[in-house]
Formats: structure tokens, C-alpha cells, sequence
């Protein structure tokens, strides 16, 4: 089942019960931040929240707040339109391992697997919900606009009676300022399109975007992102970078916008992949971008190579920590388009478990396939909620010789954004990953610090604060698998404490549970 709005999406957690509604007025303010991170920090991640009079300056906003949404396994599921996402893994991977049919019967799951490949294709529309409302911003300032004066505002569309104003700019959109010490309002759930300027080749990212006033915010791509590749190529030529940035639509959008791809793989491949149905995209109304005909808002802008970067931040981030102001693009809007119910979704990050760490792990649980088949030892992978979505990655081997498990390490830290992960835990296959206390007992049980500890360097996350240089830091991996002749260890591994299955099965049988 494909989503057609977010609002669609909030429809359906509702009915599932997983949605608490707010119908009284609440501060975009902070206020909104500490709901849902109460929520967040519930057993299994809680509900979904809906803000349906969110405030932004004290005036009660027309669009509505969702957030949550994705903070669950349950929610994550739905959005997959699948019993679990455990499911969905379970057939990307039997695609990615098909292999001729010997027989009709396996030729019919073949043919049946790449059927639902047929939607991975977006088509062009010549319009969409999107574009409902329209409004135009004539003549983009060059400068910054201070938050006093009004912007020369063409309004295309006649909005609804429900839209409220007659033409929202940035600061008009129920925007969330998080939490105490950040620098401002930020976008933080935006599904940012960019393209190269030599190949044509789209990326959808996730970067956050700082509001600095009516028509102008702070375009926060990381150095290692594909944003930010794009950015560099036309700061080398000189000319004005179109942007555009999208929110809501389908809920499998700003998944596929944080999945994992490789580099030049178009992310609306994946999500009519996973939504079952193929992507309608249209154009944009002031560049020639693409966005999904269903999106709840789009904001389309550029960034001028010959303005100077300007300070983003601070921000309270996934780390736990706020990291400090550095020097970004300036991200310069020049229309905004809405549906007329247009729900606005955000989400919130901070100290974990929030709701990343579910849409990270899904992500892992969908791609694990693709590691598997570069690695076939790999058992099983997880992403600790405490490793805040790539800091700490604990993985199960088949060990078959020795130093096999530097050589995952090695690999994984070679594997996309794997790059920015500090540490890396290998454990034996009969060691449950997603069970962090098994995964430290035999990291304790089974290690010489020394022997079994392995430094390196690398490429670092960005936001990694505690890093001596910004994105650049070392690494540790961690050989906590059962040691083999070669492997400096010299003496009988001794076996692990277990009761014979025959005593099992008959006290089980004597004395039930």
C-alpha cells in the first residue's frame, strides 16, 4: 500500500493505535521537542504524536505537526506496508541472491520477486497535490533579509481558507526550535534533491536547514555527502546550484532519503521499490528539479557559489551533544508549494533512543543482504541505540580462519557511511548481536586488550565532536571471537558453560515454567 500524503500515513497509525493526538496548542518552541522525546524514550519508542494546533511566535499554525512516526518497529513496518520489516529484508535479499530456476515452480518466485521490480521507475506527471498552493517569491534577495521586512510575494494559487496565511514564508511553516541552546529553527526531516552538474545523476539526502529568516536558511550537506559533491562541482564552475527541498508525501521518502545507497543511485529507485508503486514526480515550479507530486511541501531554491558561507548552528544533535556553528552554504528560496491539508512532519534527535535509531536499524536490516553477499561469513549486524545510529557496530561471523574477523573490520569500515563508525565489536555466530549485554560478556570473556584490539584511521562523522580534527578520527576494532591456532594465543579455548539438552528437556518436562 503506497501512501498518498503524510497525512494519508497519519490516518492509517491512528487506526492502528498508534497515534496520540494533541488538540491543544503547542509551542513549536521547545515544547513539541520535550513531548516527544518523553515519548521517544518509552518502552519500544511509544506513539506517534500529532500536533493539530502547533504555535509558531504564539500564532496557532494551519498545519498541523507529526512527528514519531518512524520511532517504532511497529510504525516502520506500516510505513513498509509489510508484518515487519524483517519481511521486506527477507525479499530485497531474495532478489539480490536470485539464481536461475531449475524448475517452473522456482521460475514462478522468480518471476513473481521481479515483478515488483516494475515500480522501481519514477514517471513524470504534469502536476500533482504538491502544487495546490503556490507561491512564488519574485526577485530572490541577494542579501539577507532581516525577520521585519516582508519579501515581494506573487502568490499563483489562491490558498484555501484552511491555509491561513495568504503566502508563508520559512518562518511562517510550523518549523521546530529543539532544544534550549540552538542556534534557531530547523527543518529536520527535509528530503533535499540536488544533481550533478556533469552526469545528471539525482541524490535525495537528509541534511538539516537552519531557518535565518523569511527566504534564506542554512544548507547543512556534510563534507563526506553526496550534497555536498554536487556543491563542490558548481563552486568550481561558478553558476547558481538549484535546490529543492520536499517534505511529507509517502512516509518511505525520508527513509530512502537516510538509506544507505551506493553513490549515484537514484533513492526514488528504492522507494517505489518499497512502496510498491511508482514514483510520480514533477517538475518544480522556479528550476528544473524533480520532486514527488505527492509531497506535503516543497521548498525550491539555489545556492549561489559566489556567496560567502555563512556560521550554521548550533544544534542539538544525534550525538547527544550540540554541535558548535561552522560555516555552511546559504540556502536561497525562491517558491514554496503546499497541498491544501498539508501535514508537516518532523522529527527530533538528542540524547537516544529517538527516532532514528528505528530508521537507522531498518536501514541495516534491509541492506544486510548486501553485505552479506561482499562478506558471507556475516551472521547478523546491529546498531546499538548508545552508538547513536553509527558510532558502535557489533557483527556475528562464521570465523573459518584466523584474523578472518580483522579482515571485517577492514571491510566494513571501507563500506560507505561504515566509514564513520569508532568502533567495531566481532563476535562468533552462536552470539545473539541485538542482545548488547551477550555481545559485552564476551567482548570481556573472550579478549586480550592487546592482542585483540586493532587502531586505525579514517574518515569521521562531521558532527563528532570529540574527534581532535573535525572529520577526521581514529578507529577501534575489536577480535572478541573465539581465538584460533595462528591468532597468538596458545593454550586450550575452553567450552562455554551449558546444560546438556537431555537434563533440559526433562526438567522442562517435570517442572514447567
Amino acid at each position: 500500500m503506497a501512501f498518498d500524503s503524510y497525512g494519508d500515513f497519519v490516518r492509517r497509525l491512528d487506526r492502528a493505535g498508534e497515534l496520540k493526538r494533541f488538540t491543544q496548542p503547542v509551542a513549536t518552541e521547545l515544547e513539541i521537542t520535550e513531548l516527544a522525546n518523553r515519548e521517544m524514550k518509552q518502552p519500544g519508542g511509544g506513539k506517534a504524536l500529532l500536533f493539530e494546533k502547533p504555535t509558531v511566535n504564539g500564532q496557532v499554525s494551519p498545519f498541523p505537526v507529526a512527528i514519531n512516526t518512524l520511532g517504532s518497529w511497529k510504525r516502520m513496518a506500516l510505513a513498509l506496508d509489510a508484518d515487519s520489516v524483517d519481511v521486506v529484508a527477507a525479499e530485497l535479499g531474495a532478489i539480490l541472491k536470485a539464481k536461475p530456476p531449475m524448475s517452473l515452480r522456482e521460475a514462478g518466485k522468480l518471476l513473481a520477486s521481479f515483478f515488483e521490480l516494475r515500480h522501481t521507475k519514477p514517471k513524470r506527471v504534469r502536476t500533482g497535490p504538491c502544487k495546490e498552493v503556490v507561491h512564488r517569491f519574485e526577485s530572490p534577495p541577494t542579501r539577507l533579509v532581516p525577520w521585519p521586512e516582508a519579501p515581494q510575494i506573487r502568490c499563483d494559487t489562491p490558498p484555501s481558507a484552511a491555509a491561513g496565511w495568504a503566502a508563508p514564508t520559512l518562518r511562517d511553516l510550523p518549523i521546530l526550535r529543539c532544544w534550549p541552546l540552538d542556534g534557531g529553527r530547523f527543518v529536520t526531516l527535509p528530503c533535499v534533491v540536488t544533481q550533478d552538474p556533469d552526469t545528471g545523476e539525482r541524490n535525495v539526502g537528509m541534511y538539516r536547514i537552519q531557518i535565518y529568516d523569511d527566504l534564506t536558511a542554512g544548507m547543512h550537506w556534510q563534507l563526506q555527502k553526496v550534497g555536498a559533491r554536487h556543491g563542490r562541482r558548481y563552486y568550481e564552475t561558478g553558476e547558481r546550484m538549484p535546490v529543492a527541498v520536499f517534505l511529507g508525501g509517502d512516509p518511505i521518502f525520508p527513509f530512502a532519503a537516510t538509506a544507505p545507497l551506493p553513490d549515484g543511485m537514484d533513492e526514488f529507485l528504492l522507494a517505489g521499490y518499497l512502496r510498491k508503486k511508482s514514483i510520480e514526480l514533477v517538475k518544480c515550479e522556479t528550476c528544473d528539479l524533480e520532486v514527488p507530486a505527492n509531497a506535503d511541501f516543497v521548498i525550491e531554491g539555489y545556492v549561489d557559489p559566489k556567496e560567502p558561507l555563512r556560521d550554521e548552528g548550533p544544534f542539538g544533535d544525534h550525538t547527544g551533544f550540540y554541535t558548535l556553528p561552522e560555516p555552511y552554504p546559504v540556502f536561497h528560496v525562491t517558491a514554496i508549494t503546499h497541498r491544501k491539508d498539508a501535514v508537516y512532519p518532523a522529527t527530533i534527535v538528542g540524547i537516544p533512543p529517538m527516532e532514528d535509531f528505528y530508521m537507522g536499524g531498518a536501514s541495516l536490516k534491509l541492506f544486510l543482504p548486501v553485505f552479506k553477499m561482499n562478506f558471507p561469513e556475516i551472521v547478523d549486524l546491529a546498531l546499538p541505540a548508545e552508538g547513536v545510529v553509527h558510532n558502535l557496530v557489533f557483527v556475528s561471523i562464521r570465523k573459518t580462519y584466523p584474523l578472518q574477523a580483522y579482515k571485517i573490520m577492514h571491510g566494513l569500515w571501507g563500506m560507505g557511511q561504515m566509514m564513520f563508525t569508532k568502533y567495531i565489536v566481532v563476535v562468533d555466530d552462536d552470539v545473539d548481536v541485538q542482545n548488547t549485554s551477550e555481545v559485552l560478556f564476551r567482548l570481556c570473556a573472550n579478549t586480550d586488550p592487546q592482542r585483540d584490539s586493532i587502531f586505525t584511521k579514517g574518515p569521521s562523522d562531521v558532527l563528532d565532536h570529540a574527534t581532535s580534527e573535525i572529520a577526521c578520527g581514529s578507529k577501534l576494532g575489536i577480535d572478541a571471537t573465539r581465538k584460533l591456532p595462528g591468532e597468538g594465543f596458545h593454550r586450550p579455548w575452553p567450552p562455554i558453560i551449558k546444560m546438556s539438552e537431555e537434563i533440559r528437556q526433562k526438567i522442562a518436562a517435570q517442572f514447567p515454567p
